[in-house]
């Protein structure tokens, strides 16, 4: 029986056109695997799209990519779509979603509890990135990790395991960061590219949000927000709250942090981190949100302060503090 990662190997083979998709409001992983995957294919001759609701993040823009990233799916055709780094079908966003029974799907992801939507799925939450799994795709393949492919894993699996930080960081994510350096590729170089992209209206976001922490449990749980306004004011995005909530965790005696960031339509999303056996997806899951262990996330559609008070209690619960 193939393993997945021959299965897939062996449909990019015999197939042709596909449509690389990633979740909305990607993350370095998120955008890593799509642009490696676009590597990949076109080192393979395919034909291919590259496609997010939500478009590139400035704060990736430097990363030279293997084609145009479509924000429609207009002029973005595909005989097989690919799914990366989704834990449910929906988070692709309500255009892509609404087509996706069309047309097959190849389902490569690392979330718990990934529902195994796709025609094909390899799902593995032993990864510490999708990235990584892209990588050893690749090897399956032959196709050598140099280049602007070595930089697309790099940037998926640093930001995934906050460089090396997280709890999910385990010999085989080390061996393969080891093993790009090996072939060429220039750590200090590209973290500069990765971390030095902050802007002024970044800092002052950032500042009006650790203005809102509060913490809870005796300091077990730290809680903060951003609102429409806060972003408004500052000339920010929802990008510009990526990793709020890994600085929150940093407060000593925390085992759980939290930021809640107000949406257009007046829901909340929610993203959490812990460490260790604190497991901070199970309270993303009864919110219907996903993620892993130590890092999930999810929406609320309620107004901030019953948002947050679910939020804490949920929290409490799961770490037993109540």
């Amino acid at each position: 029986m193939p393993s997945p990662v021959q299965q897939i190997a062996d449909l990019i083979r015999r197939s042709d056109h596909f449509l690389v998709a990633s979740h909305a409001n990607p993350d370095g992983d998120a955008i890593g695997s799509t642009i490696a995957l676009g590597y990949i294919l076109s080192a393979l001759g395919k034909d291919f799209c590259l496609y997010n609701p939500t478009g590139l993040p400035h704060q990736f823009d430097w990363l030279p990519l293997p084609a145009p990233i479509h924000t429609t799916l207009s002029g973005a055709e595909g005989n097989w779509i690919f799914v990366l780094d989704c834990g449910t079908a929906s988070r692709v966003g309500d255009e892509l979603h609404k087509v996706m029974g069309t047309r097959p799907i190849a389902n490569v992801d690392h979330h718990l509890g990934n529902p195994n939507f796709g025609q094909f799925n390899w799902v593995d939450d032993s990864y510490a990135a999708v990235a990584a799994m892209i990588a050893d795709l690749a090897d399956e393949l032959g196709v050598p990790l140099t280049g602007h492919l070595a930089e697309a894993i790099y940037l998926g699996i640093v930001t995934d395991t906050g460089f090396f930080t997280f709890d999910n960081t385990d010999p085989r994510i080390m061996e393969l960061a080891a093993r790009l350096i090996r072939l060429g590729l220039k750590p200090g170089a590209i973290n500069a590219k990765i971390r030095n992209q902050w802007t002024v209206s970044r800092f002052r976001l950032w500042g009006e949000s650790f203005a809102t922490t509060e913490m809870f449990f005796g300091g077990q749980v730290a809680v903060a927000y951003v609102t429409q306004a806060m972003m408004e004011r500052t000339g920010t995005d929802s990008a510009d709250c990526e990793e709020i909530v890994n600085f929150l965790r940093r407060l000593r005696g925390t085992r759980a942090a939290a930021i809640l960031r107000e949406q257009a339509d007046g829901a909340y999303k929610f993203s959490l981190r812990s460490t260790g056996a604190d497991n901070v997806q199970a309270v993303a899951a009864l919110f219907d949100g996903g993620g892993h262990r130590n890092a999930a996330g999810g929406t609320i559609a309620d107004e901030l302060t019953s948002a947050k008070k679910r939020l804490v209690k949920a929290l409490g619960e799961a770490l037993q503090l109540v």
